[in-house]
């Protein structure tokens, strides 16, 4: 199976901030966040595509999440998911004494998942609190 190693930024969006208003475990907040934005030449790289389940792992965790083709770039080898429980599973909490852990410079490796269900935010919590992690 394809795989490939890239540089993860996170941040806030205009979508993941409007839908927030509707609730962290509403359907709308769930579409918004739980993606990654990828460069059109990766997807093909990895195999998969727009909608496509994906695997992003980095030495804290991994997190299954829909891929989506950035419209942004070109920017191979880079990656964007937005703030929130999915991109928190797989970031280092130490925060170096700032208050807040890196969102941005992550080093990940990208899979796809086919067939694999990306979880809605309460199974995700409940898996990662539960000492579970994603296989």
């Amino acid at each position: 199976m394809a795989k490939i190693k890239v540089t993860l930024l996170s941040g806030r969006t205009i979508s993941q901030g409007t839908s927030k208003e509707h609730g962290k475990t509403s359907q709308e907040y769930y579409e918004n966040v739980a993606t990654c934005e990828i460069d059109p030449e990766d997807l093909k790289t990895l195999g998969t595509k727009e909608g496509a389940s994906v695997k992003v792992s980095t030495e804290q965790g991994t997190v299954t999440v829909k891929a989506i083709q950035s419209k942004r770039g070109p920017h191979p080898k880079i990656i964007y998911m937005p703030y929130g429980p999915w991109v928190n599973t797989i970031i280092n909490p130490v925060t170096h004494g700032t208050g807040m852990p890196s969102y941005k410079g992550i080093a990940v490796t990208i899979t796809p998942a086919p067939g694999k269900k990306v979880l809605d935010a309460i199974a995700l919590i409940k898996m990662t609190t539960q000492g579970g992690v994603e296989a």
